[in-house]
Parts: structure tokens; C-alpha cells; sequence
């Protein structure tokens, strides 16, 4: 009977703490930081906006939120070159590509977000298709 309620218990444990262990632990690695704002099409700050980023490469895609003033700060990031985009509301940013971070760096980065332009028109058809 003690046997079976240790093999119980170690499971429990197992089932229950194992995953908070992994959801408390660092994402990040490194010691660089990224800050910056994002700014909206009236060039005001964005609260509660998102800002994605992932290494250059495309691995280790992360979101994050701005703060009530439209700022946001990722830190613990390894040195490498990233990519990031922020959005809000259905309206979103370029690409930041390649913004290089060194080991132990701080990067200032500002996101504008823009309203895109309406599809292009269907392009009219050649003389020689005609």
C-alpha cells in the first residue's frame, strides 16, 4: 500500500509541478534587450498593441504587448538579427527585418503602424490577349 501511494505521488507531482517548472523558466537566453514604441497612423502611441518578433533565421517566433503608452521592452535575448512587426486593431506595421543586437546591447526600435492601401487593380489585359 506505501508502495502504491509513492509511485502515485511522484506521479502527481510529475503531472502537476513538471509543467509550471517549464511555463516559469526563462524564455530567453541572452543579455540583450529590445525597446522601443509603436506609434499609429496618427503618430500618437499605441497601448496594447502587439509586436511579434523571431530571430532573422525565422525560428523562435515570440508576441508581446506594449504597455498603456504604446511601449514595449523584450529582454534576456541572445545576440542575433531580428525580425519584428507590430499590429493593432487590424492594422499593422512593416517589417523590421535584420535589427542587429550584440551580446550585452540595448536597441531603440519604433513600430508605425499604417493603414495598407486598397488592392490593386486588376492590370488590363495586353493587345496581344485581346
Amino acid at each position: 500500500m506505501m508502495r502504491r501511494t509513492t509511485v502515485f505521488v511522484a506521479i502527481l507531482c510529475l503531472v502537476l509541478l513538471a509543467p509550471c517548472g517549464v511555463l516559469a523558466g526563462p524564455q530567453h537566453q541572452g543579455s540583450s534587450t529590445l525597446t522601443g514604441v509603436v506609434l499609429g497612423p496618427d503618430d500618437k502611441p499605441v497601448p496594447h498593441a502587439s509586436v511579434t518578433y523571431q530571430s532573422s533565421s525565422g525560428t523562435a517566433a515570440h508576441a508581446i504587448y506594449t504597455n498603456s503608452k504604446g511601449r514595449f521592452t523584450i529582454t534576456r535575448l541572445p545576440a542575433d538579427n531580428y525580425d519584428l512587426r507590430a499590429s493593432s486593431k487590424g492594422i499593422y506595421s512593416e517589417w523590421q527585418k535584420n535589427v542587429t543586437l550584440g551580446r550585452g546591447q540595448t536597441r531603440e526600435i519604433t513600430l508605425q503602424l499604417m493603414y495598407t492601401r486598397e488592392p490593386l487593380a486588376s492590370p488590363k489585359p495586353s493587345k496581344a490577349s485581346q
